[in-house]
């Protein structure tokens, strides 16, 4: 288990069952494990996501952006959920901009 901070300062796990359902669902993300904690760490810009999660994006060349989804679930812990490749971002959502 890999921990890294997010911009808040909060610390997010990545977890080796996390890795399992990332690799499995999206087997084009098995060589990017560094590329997904770099991500939660300094991303290009964070979306809402879901149910108190958000989503930290990076830019990987045109029209491909990694997309990191996680939660944090207090001040002192959080953790991926999930992490996929897209094509587009709506970055009129961002809730925060590098």
């Amino acid at each position: 288990m890999d921990v890294v901070y997010s911009v808040r300062g909060v610390p997010i796990r990545l977890t080796a069952e996390r890795w399992f359902h990332i690799v499995e669902n999206h087997d084009d993300l098995a060589s990017y494990y560094d590329d997904v904690l770099q991500v939660v760490e300094k991303p290009d810009m964070i979306l809402p996501g879901y149910r108190g999660s958000v989503i930290a994006v990076r830019g990987y060349g045109r029209n491909r952006y990694l997309m990191v989804v996680y939660r944090e679930i207090s001040l002192s812990d959080g953790f991926v959920i999930t992490a996929y490749f897209a094509g587009t971002v709506d970055r009129k959502k961002a809730i925060w901009k590098r």
